[in-house]
C-alpha cells in the first residue's frame, strides 16, 4: 500500500463484481478509506436514498461513479423498446451519477478538494455492441455530464474525469456477451484491439488512480478511452 491518498475518503459505487471492486481495491492500496456502494446497499437512482446514503457518511473526498450496466436487457428494434425499459437504463447509468455526485458537491467545496470520477462506455463514444440505445444514450450522456461539471466545479479545486471502457469480461452480463459472438466473433474482437487482449478490471482501476492522484489537480474534463487501443 502506498500512502497517495491516505486521509482521503472516497465513494465507489457499482461495486458487487469486476470493475467497482477492482476500483475499491485500488483506492484502499492507495491508502483511502473506501465505501463500496452497491444495488444491494442504497438504490442510488433514488433521491431519498441517496440522500441517505450520503448523508451518512463525514465527508466525501473521491466520487467514482461506476454504477450502471444493462440492468438485464437484451438488444431490441427501437419500435418494441417501452418508455420503461429507456428509464430503467438511463436512471441506472446517468441519474446514478448525477444523484451521487450532487450529493458530494457540497462538501468537496467547502474543503476546496475533490475527485468525481465516473465510468462511461466505449459505447457512450461511438455505439453499444449491446445494441440497446438507453445505454448508448446514458454512456453519452455520462460523458456529456462530466465536462459540464468539470467547467462549473473546477474553480472550487474539484476535478471531474472519464473513463470509457472497452470490453471488459468483468460480471455475468458481459461473459454471457462474449460467449454470444462464439469462436470467430470472440477473434474479430480481439484482432480490433491493438494489444491483442481483453480488458481487465484492474485496467479500469489504474485509470481511477490516476485521475484520483493528488498529482493530477490540473487534469479535468477529460474522457479517456481504456480499450487497448480499440478505438
Amino acid at each position: 500500500m502506498t500512502a497517495g491518498l491516505a486521509g482521503k475518503t472516497a465513494v465507489v459505487t457499482g461495486t458487487a463484481h469486476g470493475i467497482g471492486a477492482a476500483i475499491a481495491d485500488a483506492l484502499r492500496g492507495e491508502g483511502a478509506i473506501v465505501h463500496a456502494v452497491d444495488k444491494a446497499d442504497a438504490d442510488l437512482s433514488s433521491e431519498a436514498e441517496v440522500a441517505d446514503y450520503f448523508g451518512r457518511l463525514d465527508g466525501v473526498d473521491i466520487l467514482v461513479n461506476s454504477a450502471g450496466g444493462v440492468v438485464g436487457q437484451t438488444g431490441q428494434p427501437l419500435e418494441e423498446v417501452t418508455a420503461g425499459q429507456w428509464r430503467e437504463i438511463v436512471d441506472a447509468n446517468l441519474t446514478t451519477a448525477f444523484l451521487c455526485a450532487r450529493a458530494v458537491t457540497a462538501g468537496m467545496k467547502q474543503r476546496r478538494w475533490g475527485r468525481i470520477i465516473n465510468i462511461s462506455s466505449a459505447a457512450g463514444l461511438g455505439v453499444s455492441k449491446t445494441g440497446i440505445q438507453a445505454y448508448t444514450s446514458a454512456k453519452a450522456g455520462v460523458i456529456g455530464l462530466t465536462r459540464q461539471l468539470a467547467h462549473e466545479l473546477g474553480p472550487y479545486g474539484i476535478t471531474v474525469n472519464c473513463i470509457a471502457p472497452g470490453f471488459i469480461l468483468s460480471n455475468p452480463t458481459t461473459e454471457r456477451q462474449w460467449e454470444s459472438y462464439g469462436p470467430d466473433g470472440q477473434r474479430q474482437l480481439v484482432e480490433g484491439i491493438a494489444t491483442r487482449r481483453l480488458g481487465v478490471p484492474e485496467d479500469i482501476a489504474n485509470g481511477v488512480r490516476f485521475f484520483a492522484a493528488v498529482q493530477s489537480s490540473w487534469v479535468t474534463g477529460q474522457v479517456i478511452a481504456i480499450d487497448g487501443g480499440h478505438a
